[in-house]
C-alpha cells in the first residue's frame, strides 16, 4: 500500500495531484477502518445480448423458443429489439466470479433448447435479411404491456431502422454497498441527506466515466470490422478488407462509432445533465415529453395501428443511447425516472462494452476484475462538472478511439489541450492499480492486480487488444468477418453443448420458464381496459403494472 501511495504522490500536475490526494484519502477511509470489508459487498450483474443465427450465420427467423419461457415475464431470459436478439440477464452478485458462473449456466440452458441454431458471438451482426423490414421485431403477446413493448420497437424501427437494433453488447451493472457511501458521508461531514449524497457520488462516477471511457474502447473494443451488407448501401469511410468485409485499420469498436450507436439528429441535441440528479431527471423528462418535428410527421398511428408510443424526442427514457446510465430498481408499473426521483441512484449500468468474440459468454473474469477496479476509481476520484464544452470533448475523445484507437501517436483533448492517449492512459492506470491492490488486499490473492497488469501491457503493445486480435486472426486465416464470427460462434456452441446442466439445475430453469409462460397467460387472460387507454396512462406515468 505504501508503494501505491508513493506512485500516486509522484504524479505531476497540481490539479492531478489534488484529485489523486482526494482519491487516495477516500480509498484509505474505505480500506483501513473496521468496516473495510464494505468494498467487497457491492453487487455486479451482467446483461448479455446475442443474436440467434443459423449455421451459415444468417439471422434466425424463428420465434423466441417457447422452452426458454416468456420474453415478457422471465427474469433472466428475454429479447431485446428483435425476436432473434436474446438477452441473458444474471442476478446481481457480490463477487463477479459468481455472476459469470450464473451467466455460463444460462448459456448452457439456452443451448439445450436452441435446436439447430447457435448464438452469434460478435457485437456486429452476421447475415441479416436482405431488407431492413425483414428483421422480425420482438413479440411479447397480446397483453397491453406486451403490445406497448412491441409498439415501442416499431417506433425505434421508424426512427433508426431495424438494422442498427441488431447490434449486440454487454451491459455491466455495478454498485457499491450502501455502507461505503455512509462511511464517505461521515468522513466528508456532508450536510446532504444519505440518499442525496449517494446519488451525487454515483453521478461523480458517471462524469469520471464519461471523461475516460475511451480507455475501455481501447482495451476491450472488439468490433473493428463488419459485413459489407450491414450498411445497406449507406455512404461510409471504411476500407475494404475483402469482398464481403469492411473495416478500419485502427478501429477498436465500430459498434460504438457513428456506424453503430451514433447520436441521431434528435439525440445529438440532447445534453444529459450529469452534474445533479434533478438536472439529469429534468433533461430526460423534457426529452420524453417534447415533440420532435420529424417524429410528429410519422405520427403515432397508421391505418388505425399504433406505430409509436409518442412523437417526442424519446418515446421512453431507455431510448436515450448512452455509454452509462444511473439506475434504480423499479417497482411494478414505475417509470425509471420516477424511481430515481423518489429513491435516488442505486447503481450504474455500463453499456459500451463489446462482446468479446474470443470468450464463450462474451466477457472474461479478467475483464470484469479490471472493470471493478476502474469503476472504483471513477467512484472515488474527484469529479468536475460536465457542462457542454467538456461534455462534447468527452464525446469526441470517445468517438476518436472507437475509429482510430490503435493509431500510433493518437492524441486526445483534455481540458482543451492535446494529450497523447497513451500518456493519459498511463496516468489513469496508476490509480487503477492502486484500487486493484486494495481490492486484492481485502479479498486475498492478486486477481485484480493481475487483470490490471494484462491491460497495461496493451498500452505498450496494441496488437494485444481484442480489436487487433480480431483483424490478425482474419488475416492469418484469410477469413471474412462472417467466416471469423461463424467459426468462433460454432466453437463456443460446442463448448456449451458439451457441458449440459445437472438434471436439478436444468429442471429449475425449465420450471422458471414454465412459470413465466403462466404469468404471461394470466396477464392476457385478466387484461382490463383498452390499449388506447393503457398508452394514455403510460404516457401520463400512471400505470400500475410493469414498465417497458
Amino acid at each position: 500500500m505504501a508503494a501505491d501511495n508513493a506512485r500516486l504522490a509522484s504524479m505531476p500536475n497540481t490539479t492531478q495531484s489534488r484529485t489523486t490526494d482526494a482519491f487516495s484519502h477516500r480509498l484509505s477511509v474505505l480500506t483501513s477502518g473496521p468496516q473495510r470489508d464494505a468494498l467487497l459487498h457491492g453487487l455486479r450483474g451482467i446483461e448479455r445480448e446475442s443474436l440467434r443465427v443459423t449455421h451459415n450465420g444468417e439471422l434466425a427467423l424463428t420465434p423466441h423458443p417457447r422452452a426458454l419461457g416468456s420474453a415478457l415475464t422471465h427474469p433472466s431470459l428475454t429479447t431485446d429489439y428483435s425476436e432473434a436478439l436474446l438477452e441473458l440477464i444474471t442476478p446481481a452478485e457480490q463477487d463477479v466470479a459468481l455472476t459469470l458462473d450464473k451467466l455460463d449456466k444460462l448459456h448452457r440452458f439456452v443451448y439445450a433448447e436452441l435446436g439447430d441454431e447457435i448464438l452469434w458471438n460478435n457485437s456486429m451482426p452476421g447475415l441479416l435479411p436482405e431488407t431492413d423490414d425483414g428483421i422480425p421485431i420482438a413479440n411479447y403477446g397480446t397483453s397491453n404491456i406486451g403490445k406497448l413493448k412491441y409498439v415501442y420497437r416499431i417506433g425505434l424501427a421508424l426512427r433508426y431502422g431495424r438494422t442498427m437494433q441488431c447490434i449486440a453488447g454487454i451491459h455491466y451493472n455495478y454498485s457499491l454497498n450502501e455502507e461505503v457511501w455512509r462511511l464517505l458521508h461521515a468522513d466528508q461531514q456532508s450536510t446532504a441527506s444519505a440518499v442525496d449524497f449517494q446519488s451525487d457520488r454515483y453521478l461523480a462516477l458517471i462524469r469520471n466515466f464519461r471523461r475516460t471511457n475511451w480507455l475501455l474502447m481501447y482495451l476491450f473494443g472488439a468490433s473493428p470490422a463488419l459485413d459489407r451488407r450491414f450498411l445497406r448501401g449507406r455512404q461510409h469511410t471504411l476500407e475494404t478488407f475483402d469482398a464481403d468485409t469492411l473495416y478500419r485499420p485502427y478501429a477498436t469498436s465500430l459498434r460504438m462509432s457513428d456506424l453503430g450507436y451514433s447520436n441521431t439528429t434528435a439525440q445529438a441535441a440532447l445534453h444529459a445533465d450529469y452534474d445533479t440528479l434533478p438536472g439529469y431527471l429534468d433533461a430526460l423528462a423534457k426529452a420524453v415529453s417534447q415533440p420532435y418535428p420529424a417524429y410528429e410527421a410519422i405520427g403515432t398511428q397508421r391505418d388505425g395501428e399504433w406505430v409509436q408510443i409518442n412523437t417526442n424526442v424519446l418515446q421512453i427514457e431507455n431510448e436515450f443511447y448512452s455509454t452509462i446510465r444511473p439506475k434504480r430498481v423499479t417497482y411494478p408499473g414505475e417509470r425509471p425516472l420516477h424511481a430515481l426521483a423518489a429513491r435516488g441512484v442505486q447503481y450504474v449500468e455500463v453499456r459500451c462494452m463489446d462482446i468479446d468474440p474470443f470468450e464463450p459468454v462474451g466477457i472474461s473474469l479478467e475483464t470484469s476484475r479490471f472493470l471493478d477496479a476502474y469503476l472504483l476509481v471513477c467512484a472515488l476520484d474527484d469529479s468536475a462538472p460536465l457542462p457542454p464544452q467538456p461534455y462534447a470533448e468527452a464525446n469526441q475523445n470517445f468517438a476518436r478511439v472507437t475509429t482510430e484507437g490503435r493509431k500510433p501517436g493518437l492524441e486526445l483533448i483534455r481540458d482543451g489541450h492535446p494529450l497523447a492517449m497513451i500518456d493519459w492512459a498511463e496516468e489513469l492506470f496508476v490509480k487503477i492499480e492502486a484500487a486493484a491492490a486494495r481490492l486484492d488486499a481485502l479479498q486475498g490473492g492478486d486477481a485484480h492486480a493481475r487483470s490490471v497488469a494484462v491491460q497495461r501491457a496493451k498500452l505498450a503493445d496494441a496488437s494485444l487488444t481484442p480489436s487487433a486480435r480480431v483483424l490478425q486472426t482474419m488475416r492469418d486465416k484469410q477469413q471474412s468477418f462472417l467466416e471469423f464470427g461463424l467459426e468462433l460462434s460454432e466453437a463456443h456452441a460446442a463448448y456449451f453443448r458439451a457441458r449440459p446442466l445437472e438434471p436439478g439445475e436444468a429442471n429449475a430453469f425449465a420450471e422458471l420458464a414454465r412459470q413465466s409462460l403462466e404469468e404471461q397467460a394470466k396477464l392476457e387472460r385478466e387484461e382490463v381496459g383498452s390499449f388506447d387507454a393503457f398508452v394514455a396512462a403510460y404516457r401520463a406515468y400512471t400505470l400500475n403494472r410493469f414498465s417497458v
